[in-house]
């Protein structure tokens, strides 16, 4: 039985001869109660085959409604909305959101009214659908029912209900038709992006009778110039566009605020606002997209699509992360389900098997396709995750660690699911007798674990538990996946499998520091990690290898002025083994005082071999001195015009002298030591 997910939007408007800034809402109804809303009935066949449900399936929130297949029935079903008062009406435009989970044969889907309580129904449009699959329709409503007061309108659904498995809907809207209207739907911009230069685009909807031929918006990012731009376009009534500005902003790292308005359509002026929080990343890392599979081995279906990700694991080893998700139906249902597997079932909605999700996308009732995944994992992202796991008898210790290049909001959960790699013990009617990535535990729980991440440090996630109360049956068999997954898009960001350790943890650098030291380099150092042992690190500038494996703590490297520079530091433990990266990211805002008429400074003598003398023309507060290689040799505070520094214990070599006045001015000075 095939099941896919179908979404259809229907509009709804009504006539004005001005721009609508308050359009007029005639009915709204988006089922969030736990019943059928007061004044909303079923007509006709089917009275007993409608109930609200708490699932998404037709993409608004939960709750929706639900028109499910049994008890058979063959013929028209209607849900009926309450009375809507359209005097001085002629037309409207009606909006729904549903989705189709079909089995067989055609479907009808139309809309009517009727002005005398459903005795006569006048239909305003229909279509037929034999395909699962995301639809929209946006349709104007014109039948004899206009301008009366007191008009109910229906979804009504022709055809056999046996065939069609399930009907979902959502998110029902009567809007009164203006001349002229614009809905703005959204912002088009991701919620992470790397720092650079950013343009976003924003979609709108026309839901006027009149074309649309320009709209005038303006887009702004907190604490940088607003950017206005005219867009030319051909829209018609009931149909939609993105429009992309052409000029971008430059962002650097952090959260923005980002606010497009539209202030003019047609050269009529409007004020439509939306906002949206943009945070950019300092980096990016490779992308191990995460699969999730609902499955029984009481499912006939099933088999197929176990078999194909079979084969697709066999060309792709190594660059994902699986975990499968028994369930208790059909029949008895797999005798390995656990309420955890309800709890991941609920939250994506699932209603049959098999059921595949990539990165939380739904990929329907078939396996993970090359094309999908390959999409997936050519795309980097924003945040790494590495850890390990230990068994000892019947427990299991896991050990992951979370590293973001930007910050993370509470809307972000981090999800830890044990596995077994191969079961044999939950055989039923399918035919299998292995079944493969299979869940026995997820840690705390199915809920998942709050996020707390600063942009470029990483958190570190425990658990201990006592595999012995799940349907394990060998503790030599267990796999981790660990992923982290936006709860409001259900859109995973990144995930891995764990090492499975014996003693060690790849545990990652500390307190990564990045510094201007001189006007030309900058400086990173570290601490090495409070627990393992690493044989060395490996530094990353830019995305580049700086260093392979080195034993170094710092290092310094040579920058422009006005350049941006994102260094990242990772612990190496073996070959194949490294943790997450710490990251610090820095723009070179060197001020070399020498170039600044007003400020003076003179070492001498230079070169020197036991003592140089600092001389300034303000009095110096602060003296530091760097080597070549931007290593701080020393600092020290001073309160005079003249200060005596020592370089007997000098290695022989070029130092750079940093001082800093009573008013805050630096100057940098190379010296020689003999």
């Amino acid at each position: 039985m095939k099941k896919t997910i179908l979404l259809v939007a229907v509009l709804l408007v009504s006539t004005m001869m001005c721009l609508a800034q308050d359009r007029v809402l005639l009915l709204n109804e988006s089922f969030d109660g736990a019943s059928m809303p007061t004044g909303w009935s079923i007509m006709g066949l089917g009275t007993n085959n409608w109930e609200v449900k708490a699932s998404n399936k037709a993409g608004g929130d939960p709750n929706e409604l639900h028109l499910k297949y049994s008890p058979p029935f063959n013929g028209i079903s209607r849900l009926v909305t309450p009375a809507v008062d359209l005097t001085n009406i002629s037309e409207v435009v009606f909006l729904f959101k549903h989705c189709l989970d079909n089995y067989s044969d055609s479907h009808t889907l139309g809309i009517a009214t009727s002005s005398d309580d459903g005795t006569t129904w006048n239909v305003g449009w229909s279509k037929n659908y034999s395909s699962d699959g995301v639809y929209s329709v946006a349709e104007h409503i014109m039948t004899p029912d206009m301008g009366k007061n007191a008009v109910r309108f229906c979804i009504y659904y022709n055809g056999n209900s046996y065939n069609m498995d399930n009907w979902y809907f959502d998110d029902i809207k009567i809007l009164q038709m203006e001349e002229l209207d614009v809905n703005f739907d959204k912002i088009v911009v991701d919620k992470v992006l790397p720092h650079g230069d950013v343009a976003p685009s924003f979609g709108v909807t026309n839901y006027g009778n009149q074309n649309i031929t320009t709209i005038e918006a303006t887009y702004q990012f907190e604490g940088y110039d607003a950017v206005v731009q005219t867009f030319t376009a051909d829209l018609p009534s009931l149909e939609s566009m993105t429009f992309a500005f052409n000029d971008s902003t430059y962002l650097y790292p952090g959260a923005y605020p980002l606010t497009i308005t539209l202030s003019k359509v047609n050269g009529q002026s409007i004020e439509k606002t939306r906002s949206k929080n943009i945070y950019i990343a300092m980096g990016e890392t490779q992308k191990y997209p995460m699969i999730e599979h609902f499955s029984s081995s009481t499912c006939g279906p099933c088999v197929a699509v176990n078999n194909a990700m079979a084969a697709f694991e066999n060309n792709n080893q190594g660059k994902y992360t699986y975990t499968k998700y028994p369930m208790n139906w059909p029949g008895s249902g797999d005798p390995y389900f656990t309420e955890e597997g309800r709890v991941r079932r609920y939250y994506y909605s699932v209603g049959s098997v098999p059921q595949t999700f990539l990165d939380g996308e739904d990929q329907g009732y078939t396996s993970v396709s090359q094309s999908a995944f390959d999409s997936h994992y050519a795309n980097p992202t924003f945040a790494d995750i590495k850890g390990s796991f230990n068994v000892e008898g019947n427990n299991i210790t896991v050990i992951a660690d979370v590293m973001s290049y930007c910050e993370l909001g509470e809307d972000y959960r981090v999800y830890v699911s044990v596995n077994e790699k191969e079961t044999h013990g939950n055989v039923g009617g399918n035919g299998e007798t292995s079944f493969h990535h299979i869940m026995m535990k997820m840690l705390e729980n199915a809920e998942g674990n709050t996020v707390n991440v600063e942009g470029g440090k990483s958190q570190r996630f425990e658990f201990t538990y006592d595999m012995s109360s799940t349907h394990v049956e060998e503790m030599s068999d267990l796999e981790v996946s660990v992923w982290l997954q936006d709860n409001g898009s259900k859109k995973v960001i990144n995930s891995r499998f764990m090492n499975p350790y014996t003693d060690l943890h790849p545990y990652p650098v500390e307190n990564l520091l990045l510094e201007e030291t001189t006007d030309s380099t900058m400086m990173v150092s570290w601490e090495v990690p409070a627990l393992g042992t690493p044989t060395g690190y490996n530094v990353f500038l830019d995305g580049d290898m700086l260093a392979a494996n080195t034993v170094e703590t710092s290092m310094s490297f040579d920058v422009e002025a006005g350049s941006f520079h994102v260094v990242e530091v990772e612990a190496v433990y073996s070959e194949t083994i490294t943790s997450v990266k710490a990251a610090a990211s820095k723009r070179n805002t060197w001020k070399v005082a020498e170039n600044k008429a007003e400020v003076s400074c003179r070492l001498f003598p230079n070169p020197a071999n036991e003592t140089v003398y600092v001389v300034s023309d303000s009095k110096i507060r602060q003296i530091a001195v760097y080597s070549i290689a931007g290593m701080m040799v020393e600092r020290f505070e001073a309160d005079s015009e003249k200060v005596e520094l020592s370089v007997a214990n000098y290695n022989s070599g070029v130092y750079f002298i940093q001082v800093v006045s009573h008013e805050g001015n630096t100057i940098t000075k190379k010296l020689v030591v003999k």
